[in-house]
């Protein structure tokens, strides 16, 4: 059977639309965070999330041990601070609206929605990481979510 092409590969996987959440937790008292799409649902009792990271990121392996991280599901008018957390190498929080959640993970102001809790488990697979966390604390907003869809960021409305 001949390889799969990888380009093709992204294609195909890219017509799967997912929403947006920027990762957020703190390092040696600074906020660190990246964005990140591979994010879900993955148990109510108990209540769990899951995340990937890219392993190769810069951001991850300062978060991780943190063990305690916020999910921010962005919204739909948030395209310009996914693409600053989805970048490597500047001062993401700068001039980013934040408050502390209550065990002190960065909540970023405006998302649509926003979970905190413990990371419980870390496996990796391939060149991600796949993190599970317990979820203590969660808030919502009302509007709309940013979407991201073949390689583009879009919105939602019902």
């Amino acid at each position: 059977m001949p390889a799969l092409d990888v380009a093709r590969f992204r294609e195909v996987v890219g017509h799967f639309a997912t929403g947006v959440v920027v990762i957020t937790g703190v390092e040696n008292a600074q906020p660190v965070g990246f964005t990140c799409q591979t994010f879900g649902s993955l148990s109510i009792d108990p209540i769990l999330v899951s995340f990937a990271a890219r392993t190769a990121s810069t951001s991850w392996p300062r978060l991780r041990p943190a063990r305690v991280v916020a999910i921010n599901v962005l919204s739909s008018h948030q395209e310009a601070l996914a693409r600053v957390f989805a970048t490597s190498g500047n001062d993401k929080f700068d001039g980013v609206a934040w408050t502390s959640g209550a065990q002190g993970a960065p909540l970023l102001g405006g998302a649509l929605a926003s979970l905190e809790g413990r990371i419980v488990d870390v496996t990796s697979y391939g060149d991600h990481d796949i993190a599970v966390v317990a979820v203590d604390h969660v808030a919502s907003h009302d509007g709309h979510p940013l979407i991201y869809y073949r390689g583009g960021f879009g919105s939602f409305s019902a």
